[in-house]
């Protein structure tokens, strides 16, 4: 068993996808142990070495720095904008129109916030398809294109949850459209293939832990609040971090 386990793990560390994540040997020396702790995105945030051609910056239309910009102003206008809210139904909507009719220069922040996220969407989607064209995904580079393709889905979640915050029509409905999307994905919701014969319901699906409950209402809200100002800011953060790591260490992208 032991020699068999052993066989597995030198077939994966073989591998180019093991090969792409950790640059380094199994910490069973002394200079491997070293390149461990010196390649630690959390203990060496700047690579303690870099290749000299990863100091020169290519022509990249700056997408990757303009999502990481509006990145930046959405986390500032919505710290603003959460002195000024409640994540309750009975009140949700007022403190939004009250944004823009009582509260100084509280149309703006709400503008720059939305504005930017819808810009931040745009940005991130142009700047995956510019990596794309330019074969920048191919290796070395092909675990901070997985990266990157993380940083997408979380953008385009943080954009779904806060579109519940309004909470008017529109955002009532997008909502209930994307939950019901969400109890159609296999094997996680109620009405997905495979769901049922997992025994998948609508009291322990996708869409119920979403909205915490079978509608659209008050935990919905205060799930996607946390979600949206808490959870995937966070998230989005650290996986921004890694990214800018690996940079530094592969190289600006562009043609190979």
């Amino acid at each position: 068993m032991l020699k068999l386990l052993q066989k597995i793990r030198s077939i994966v560390n073989k591998t180019q996808v093991f090969k792409s994540i950790f640059r380094h040997g199994y910490p069973d020396t002394d200079g491997n142990r070293a390149l461990v702790m010196f390649s630690n995105v959390i203990l060496h945030l700047h690579p303690v070495r870099v290749r000299r051609g990863a100091l020169k910056i290519k022509y990249t239309w700056c997408l990757g720095g303009l999502t990481f910009l509006f990145f930046i102003l959405l986390a500032i206008t919505g710290v603003i904008l959460m002195f000024y809210y409640v994540p309750d139904t009975r009140r949700a909507y007022n403190d939004i129109r009250d944004l823009g009719t009582v509260i100084y220069f509280g149309s703006l922040f709400r503008a720059v916030h939305r504005w930017s996220a819808h810009a931040m969407v745009f940005s991130v989607w142009m700047h995956m398809t510019r990596v794309f064209m330019t074969g920048s995904y191919k290796p070395p580079r092909e675990f901070n294109w997985v990266v990157g393709v993380i940083l997408l889905v979380t953008t385009l979640v943080l954009s779904w949850t806060g579109y519940l915050l309004p909470w008017d029509q529109l955002a009532l409905w997008a909502v209930t459209v994307g939950s019901k999307m969400a109890e159609a994905t296999p094997f996680i919701g109620a009405a997905g293939p495979f769901g049922p014969e997992l025994g998948r319901n609508s009291g322990n699906d996708m869409a119920f832990a979403l909205l915490g409950g079978t509608v659209v209402g008050q935990s919905a809200l205060l799930r996607f609040y946390v979600l949206h100002c808490l959870a995937l800011p966070l998230i989005t953060a650290l996986f921004i971090a890694v990214h800018f790591w690996r940079i530094r260490k592969d190289g600006f992208s562009g043609p190979l």
